[in-house]
């Protein structure tokens, strides 16, 4: 005889999840004295759920095994929200099991029911965003939910998953013998794609003159990484990425372009654009990489012809038209790729050739314009001078972690990423917070690993608490806060659009004075590392000693708010302001 919180603790550890990201509540405690005392798996517990959800999401990133969340009812869950939907649009697998009221007072108003459409209808409030919400309505169901969760969070295109469990299926007992819960698991996820589609697309890709290959986040996911490589070095063609594909291949290789869209480097944008093919692996066009597909800035679809592979066959064709459409796993469709390229092309000899020229000539044009500011002694510190001195501190192998502002977006356009996962932005849902929460998860999957969050002033305050679960659980995070006393990607846009600013600076209601809390100071009452940076030349020794001391470390780095990312490709919004779309 086994209780619901003892089945779904064991279920958990016999999956091998080591971590369990969340917080407590009377609805989950059951379950949490089960993970506690009867198995070996340990409970990460954070000050707010939306902290606990970043950070599941960003160990599922490092690791590639499922992020779990658990949370309590009504507010846990609604806290949680930004989080998990962070986690679902950037295809990060997550379990959430959540607390819920007792099933047989469903209706009744219990303490912290959500009942305004059904009766205990909390699961209902993440259908929007998951892949699927189950709700649990005899213990004896508790194994095959959880097998069926995990899953759905790991198959195809991976996602978040609920298990809404009301606080009495957690103490029921159950009869049920259950001798190996993981085995209802699939063995095998890879979709190979169609064997005709790839044959196509090879020999059209192969033929073309001005061939790009487009990487997008689910390279990444599909540990592809390698199998792109190859193709791109047999044929010799230059490599574009979006956000979320940073990383896939080495962005000091030969062959590699950057980052396309609004703040893009201008040889992707100019690659992309001239391209007479395009093959699109493992990205649905995001806006922001696409210059709100408007034709002439990113891309020329059509006339480029456009092959998209995708694991998720809602992407395929959603945004422009195209030759071919293969669904299928990244990894899988591009070694067949490879195999078919050797079978029907001779390997490029592109050491010398003209393409390789002209990406270095891009390159260095585009990087010559940046390093004029990485240099600067300017007081405050202009941000490009803080991504150089944190790329050359940054191990090759080091992981970054951005919010949003000019840490995300200077990242994707002048801070060059060597491996994958080791580059974790907020890509779809662009969440504030995201970074300095992601930081503890990524930590927790490689504590072997340096991992800095580049967060701006506003994410930071938003979420500092994250500072107290890393000194509880001694993890040796870095978040340098680039500090303009400002929501600044914000502000520059107001500025440019109506030439004034409203609600986006930071100031005293009294005198208009720039106000902000010392986060060197707050880091210290939290019992970290703290450091307020304001010469540049005082930006690289205190790296330094953040990195060899191992401990939680704060550096509050104060920034010039007068400059801003600058952008090479578009986005509509300036258009939108003033009406003319």
């Amino acid at each position: 005889m086994a209780d619901g919180a003892e089945i779904v603790a064991k279920y958990l550890e016999e999956e091998g999840v080591e971590y369990v990201f969340g917080m407590c509540g009377h609805t989950n405690v059951a379950l949490l004295d089960a993970l506690v005392y009867k198995t070996n798996v340990k409970f990460i517990s954070f000050r707010h759920e939306q902290i606990a959800a970043h950070a599941a999401d960003a160990y599922f990133r490092v690791t590639h095994k499922p992020g779990v969340l658990l949370v309590h009812v009504g507010p846990g869950m609604t806290n949680a929200i930004t989080g998990v939907a962070n986690a679902a649009l950037d295809s990060s697998a997550m379990v959430v099991i959540a607390g819920d009221i007792p099933s047989f007072h469903f209706g009744q108003d219990p303490h912290q029911e959500i009942k305004l459409h059904t009766d205990g209808d909390q699961f209902e409030v993440y259908r929007p965003f998951v892949k699927r919400a189950w709700r649990v309505h005899d213990v004896k169901f508790l194994p095959d939910i959880m097998a069926k969760a995990f899953n759905l969070a790991t198959a195809g295109r991976p996602g978040a998953v609920l298990v809404d469990v009301p606080m009495d299926m957690l103490s029921k007992e159950c009869d049920r013998v259950v001798d190996k819960l993981t085995q209802r698991k699939v063995t095998g996820k890879r979709i190979l794609g169609d064997a005709g589609e790839i044959e196509k697309a090879i020999k059209m890709f192969g033929a073309a003159k001005n061939p790009v290959l487009y990487l997008g986040g689910g390279v990444i996911q599909s540990d592809a990484s390698h199998e792109a490589t190859q193709l791109a070095e047999f044929f010799g063609v230059p490599v574009a990425t979006t956000i979320m594909g940073k990383g896939s291949i080495p962005e000091d290789h030969p062959l590699s372009v950057g980052m396309t869209g609004f703040w893009g480097t201008a040889v992707a944008n100019e690659m992309t654009k001239g391209a007479d093919v395009i093959l699109a692996v493992g990205t649905r066009f995001a806006e922001l990489d696409s210059s709100s597909w408007l034709p002439g800035y990113t891309f020329s679809i059509p006339p480029t012809e456009l092959i998209h592979v995708d694991i998720d066959p809602q992407e395929i064709g959603k945004v422009f038209p195209l030759e071919v459409g293969i669904v299928g796993d990244a990894k899988a469709v591009l070694q067949s790729m490879v195999e078919c390229g050797k079978s029907n092309f001779t390997q490029k000899d592109w050491s010398e050739d003209p393409v390789v020229s002209k990406i270095a000539k891009g390159k260095g044009a585009w990087f010559k314009e940046i390093r004029k500011h990485q240099n600067s002694d300017a007081v405050p510190i202009r941000p490009e001078r803080i991504l150089k001195e944190v790329r050359d501190a940054l191990p090759r192998d080091g992981i970054i972690v951005t919010d949003v502002g000019w840490n995300k977006n200077g990242v994707g356009q002048q801070f060059p990423i060597y491996l994958p996962r080791t580059h974790l932005p907020p890509g779809g849902f662009a969440t504030m917070g995201y970074g300095p929460a992601a930081a503890i998860g990524a930590k927790i999957a490689a504590p072997d690993k340096v991992v800095i969050a580049l967060v701006g002033d506003g994410a930071f305050g938003s979420v500092s608490p994250v500072v107290a679960t890393a000194v509880e659980n001694d993890l040796g995070v870095i978040w340098l806060v680039m500090d303009n006393y400002g929501y600044g990607v914000i502000t520059g846009l107001q500025k440019k659009a109506f030439g004034r600013v409203a609600g986006t600076e930071f100031k005293t209601a009294k005198d208009g004075e720039k106000y902000n809390p010392d986060f060197a100071m707050l880091a210290k009452a939290y019992g970290a590392e703290g450091y307020r940076i304001e010469n540049p030349k005082d930006l690289k020794p205190a790296l330094e000693k953040a990195i060899a001391s191992g401990k939680p470390t704060v550096l509050d780095v104060i920034m010039d708010p007068n400059v801003f990312v600058p952008t090479t490709g578009y986005w509509d919004i300036t258009d939108i302001f003033q009406g003319k779309v």
